[in-house]
C-alpha cells in the first residue's frame, strides 16, 4: 500500500476540460469534494449558500457532458452557481465573493467567460438561452443553450412567454428545471401544485417508455387507437403535459442527486435532442449540510457562520432595522383597520411581511416572483375597496414598472407601495442597487414619493401611507438598521409635500432627501469648524415638492444642495427644474445636486460604495467648500 496522502480530486479541476476524462466515479467523489468546499467558503464569507448546495451534482455533471464555455450555461437565479464557479477557474478567488474587488455572488459577464449572461434577477434564463440557440443558428456563436431555473422562478410570466415562443420556433434548446420546492420563501401557486403532482407517481420518463414499448408490441390496425389511447392516459396520469404543450419535449421528474441518473440523461440529451427539452429534476436545497437542510429557508441567505454548528456570526445590533420597523408599523395600522392588507412578491421574510402573514393570513398574499402581477392584483385590491401595502424591494420594482404606469397611476388608484432595500445595499452590488425608484416614480402624474431620513420618520410615512386614499403613494428606506432615534408611539400623518427644518444656518443650505441626512449632519460638524454653519432641511417628499421650503432656501442663501440616494434623473433633478421654472438662476444661486454617479457600483459594504458614489460626509464637505469658493486646504476660518 502507498503511504502517499489522497490528493482531492477537485484539485485537479482548473478548468472544466479537466472532468472531461475522469470516471463516472470519480465525478460522484468531485461532486462530495465541491460540497464541502462551497460550504467552506461561504462561512468565510456569508452569503447564497443553501441553493448552490442543491445543484452540486448538476454542476459537476453539466460540465463534465457539455462543452463549456462554448455551450451557455445559465443560471437562474444565479446564486446558485458558486459550485460553478469553483469549477471554472476561480477557486482561488471563492473567499472573496461578495467583497469589495472579489467574485460577485451572481454571474456576470466581465468576470469570466464560464458566465454567458448575468442573471441576478429571476425568470430571464429561458429567454437569454433561446437568445443564445437563435444566434447560433444565425450563423453567431455556436455551442448548446442550457438554462437551469429553479421552480421558484417559474412562477414568474417572462418563463412561459419564453417557454411559449422557444416552442414556436422549434429550435434545439435545454431547459433544467431545478425544483427543490423551495425557492427563498416556499413557493406558492397552481405551478407548485402542478409539479408536487408530475413526481408524486411513477416517474414521467419511465410510463412512457413502457407505454411506448406496450404500443410496439400491437399489431398495426391496433397501434394508432393505442396511441390516442396512450396520450388519454398520460394527460390523466401525469396530471397534465403543460411543457409538452408549449412544445416542449419532457423528461422527468429525476433524482437530480443521483450522479449516475444525471449523467445518463445529458449525454442522451447532448447526442439527440433536436428541438426545445425541458429536463425536471428535482432537488434539495441545502442537500448535504445539515445546518441548511433543517434552517427554515434552506440556508437562502447567510452572514458567516460556523461550519461544525452552522451558527451565523452576525454583528450585535443598538438600533431596528427599517424593514422591521415598517413590519412592526404596518401590523399596528392593520390591527385598527380591517382594509389594510400586504402584498409580497416571494419575500414575505425580506420584506418583514412574515408577521403580518401569520396574524392576519386573509389580508397577506404571496404572489410568487410575479413583479408585474403583484402591482396589478394590488392595483385590483385598491379599486375594490382594500387599501393595499405593495411591499417590494427597489430592484423588483423595476420588474413591474409598466403596471405601475398603467395599472395604478393613470387611474389614480391608491396602492401604497413600500420601497425596501432603497439606495446602494452593498454585497448583492449593481444589480440589487435601488438607485432608480425616485426617478421612475416621481415623474408619474399624482404619484406622491417619500424618503424616510431616519426610523421615526419611517414610522409617520407608514401612517402618512395608510390615510393616503387619493392616489398612489411611494415611501422608501434602506436595508440595514436604523440610526437609534426615538420613535414616536403615535405617529402623526405628514401633510402631503411639505418637509421639515432641520438646522438654521448662513450662506449655504442643504436639502437631503433620504438617509443621507446623517452624513449631511456629520459633515455639518466639520463644517463648523471652519465657522461654517449650513442650514439643513429633510425634504420628506420627491413628488410633490415643498415649493414653500425649495424657494424660501433659495432666497435666503447664496447656494443651495440637494443630496439623495438616488441617480440623476430623481429628487435633485426635479428641484433644479422648479428653480428653473421659478428663474431663480437669474438672480445669482449657486445650485448643486449630489446623486449616485452615472455607473454601476460594484458589491463592497454600503459605506464603501457611497464613498465610492461621494455621497459621505466629507464629500458633502468638499461640496460645501466648492460651491463657497473656500479653500479645503486653508486653516482660516469663514464667518
Amino acid at each position: 500500500m502507498s503511504d502517499q496522502p489522497h490528493t482531492p480530486i477537485l484539485d485537479r479541476v482548473n478548468t472544466p476540460e479537466d472532468m472531461k476524462t475522469m470516471s463516472d466515479a470519480e465525478l460522484r467523489q468531485l461532486a462530495d469534494e465541491l460540497r464541502t468546499e462551497t460550504i467552506s467558503a461561504v462561512s468565510v464569507t456569508g452569503g447564497h449558500l443553501g441553493a448552490g448546495l442543491g445543484v452540486v451534482e448538476m454542476t459537476v455533471a453539466l460540465h463534465a457532458v457539455f462543452d463549456t464555455p462554448k455551450d451557455k450555461i445559465i443560471w437562474d437565479v444565479s446564486h446558485q452557481c458558486y459550485p460553478h464557479k469553483i469549477l471554472t477557474g476561480r477557486r482561488d478567488r471563492i473567499r472573496t465573493l461578495r467583497m469589495e474587488g472579489g467574485l460577485s455572488g451572481f454571474t456576470k459577464r466581465s468576470e469570466s467567460p464560464y458566465d454567458p449572461f448575468g442573471a441576478a434577477h429571476s425568470s430571464t434564463s429561458i429567454s437569454a438561452a433561446l437568445g443564445f440557440a437563435v444566434a447560433r443558428d444565425l450563423g453567431g456563436e455556436g455551442g448548446d443553450a442550457i438554462a437551469v431555473i429553479g421552480d421558484g422562478a417559474m412562477s414568474a410570466g417572462m418563463a412561459y412567454e419564453a417557454m411559449n415562443n422557444a416552442g414556436h420556433l422549434g429550435k434545439r434548446l435545454i431547459v433544467i428545471l431545478n425544483d427543490n420546492e423551495m425557492s427563498i420563501a416556499p413557493p406558492t401557486g397552481a405551478m407548485s401544485s402542478y409539479l408536487s403532482r408530475l413526481y408524486a407517481g411513477e416517474p414521467f420518463q419511465e410510463f412512457k417508455a413502457a407505454a411506448k414499448g406496450a404500443v410496439s408490441l400491437l399489431p398495426e390496425p391496433f397501434r394508432e387507437g393505442a396511441k390516442r389511447a396512450k396520450d388519454m392516459l398520460k394527460h390523466m396520469t401525469v396530471g397534465g403535459t403543460l411543457f409538452e404543450e408549449l412544445g416542449f419535449s419532457y423528461l422527468g421528474p429525476i433524482d437530480g442527486h443521483d450522479m449516475e441518473q444525471l449523467l445518463s440523461v445529458l449525454r442522451t440529451v447532448k447526442d439527440r435532442a433536436d428541438g426545445p427539452i425541458l429536463i425536471h429534476a428535482v432537488t434539495k436545497k441545502g442537500k448535504g449540510y445539515a445546518p441548511a437542510e433543517g434552517a427554515r429557508d434552506k440556508g437562502h441567505a447567510t452572514a458567516k457562520f460556523d461550519v461544525v454548528t452552522g451558527e451565523q456570526k452576525k454583528a450585535p445590533s443598538n438600533a431596528p432595522s427599517y424593514t422591521s420597523v415598517f413590519a412592526e408599523s404596518l401590523l399596528k395600522h392593520a390591527a385598527d383597520d380591517p382594509r389594510i392588507c400586504a402584498v409580497t412578491a416571494a419575500m414575505p421574510d425580506g420584506t418583514g411581511l412574515s408577521k403580518f402573514m401569520e396574524r392576519y393570513a386573509s389580508r397577506c398574499f404571496d404572489v410568487g416572483i410575479a413583479e408585474q402581477h403583484a402591482v396589478t392584483f394590488s392595483a385590483g385590491l385598491a379599486a375594490g375597496g382594500m387599501r393595499p401595502f405593495c411591499a417590494l424591494y427597489s430592484t423588483f420594482l423595476q420588474r413591474g414598472y409598466d403596471q405601475v404606469v398603467h395599472d395604478v397611476a393613470i387611474q389614480r388608484l391608491p396602492v401604497r407601495f413600500a420601497i425596501d432595500r432603497a439606495g446602494l445595499v452593498g454585497a448583492d452590488g449593481a444589480t440589487h442597487a435601488g438607485s432608480f425608484d425616485v426617478g421612475y416614480l416621481a415623474n408619474l402624474p399624482g404619484f406622491v414619493v417619500m424618503a424616510a431620513a431616519d426610523e421615526a420618520e419611517l414610522v409617520r410615512m407608514v401612517a402618512t401611507a395608510a390615510a393616503h386614499d387619493s392616489g398612489p403613494i411611494a415611501f422608501r428606506f434602506p436595508r440595514g438598521e436604523g440610526v437609534g432615534v426615538e420613535m414616536p408611539e403615535n405617529p402623526q400623518v405628514l401633510e402631503i409635500g411639505k418637509g421639515r427644518m432641520i438646522q438654521e444656518g448662513a450662506r449655504v443650505a442643504i436639502l437631503s432627501f433620504g438617509t443621507r441626512l446623517q452624513e449631511v449632519m456629520r459633515a455639518c460638524e466639520a463644517l463648523q469648524a471652519r465657522g461654517i454653519t449650513p442650514t439643513v432641511a429633510d425634504a420628506r417628499f420627491a413628488k410633490p415638492l415643498d415649493r414653500e421650503l425649495i424657494l424660501t432656501l433659495a432666497a435666503d442663501h447664496e447656494a443651495l444642495i440637494t443630496i439623495e440616494e438616488g441617480a440623476v434623473g430623481g429628487f435633485g433633478s426635479h428641484v433644479a427644474q422648479l428653480l428653473a421654472d421659478e428663474a431663480v438662476f437669474d438672480q445669482g444661486l449657486k445650485f448643486r445636486s449630489m446623486v449616485l454617479p452615472d455607473i454601476f457600483i460594484d458589491q463592497a459594504s454600503p459605506a464603501a460604495m457611497y464613498d465610492v458614489a461621494e455621497l459621505s460626509a466629507s464629500h458633502i464637505e468638499a461640496k460645501v467648500l466648492e460651491v463657497l469658493a473656500v479653500a479645503q486646504l486653508g486653516a482660516h476660518k469663514v464667518s
